[in-house]
């Protein structure tokens, strides 16, 4: 099983950074794919970032060039580095967890971008 803690969500200005974290509770070095979904009210769930075992990365077209997915191994955390933000981003950012056959979610953590 894995538990998974996110943090860093907050309220910023359009063209602002910020970085989420996701701690899990086991070693990360041996989930194949940790993956950062958002979603916005009304919207469904979507994949913004997703990094693999092998060190493979996959973006969602409207966030390339602006968000980095980074694992740390030794510390067992996931980030995702969101810079140039846009009020589209708005939502609500899950980290996710798949390991051996089962997906694990985060609780989630609350991210708007406004002025």
């Amino acid at each position: 099983q894995v538990q998974l803690v996110e943090s860093g969500g907050g309220l910023v200005q359009p063209g602002g950074s910020l970085r989420l974290s996701c701690a899990a509770s086991r070693s990360i070095f041996t989930i194949s794919v940790m993956a950062w979904y958002r979603q916005a009210p009304g919207k469904q769930r979507e994949l913004v970032a997703a990094s693999t075992s092998a060190g493979d990365t996959n973006y969602k077209d409207s966030v390339k060039g602006r968000f980095t997915i980074s694992r740390d191994n030794v510390k067992n955390t996931v980030y995702l580095q969101m810079n140039s933000l846009e009020p589209e981003d708005t939502a609500v950012y899950y980290c996710n967890a798949f390991y051996l056959t089962t997906s694990y979610w985060g609780q989630g953590t609350q991210v708007t971008v406004s002025s």
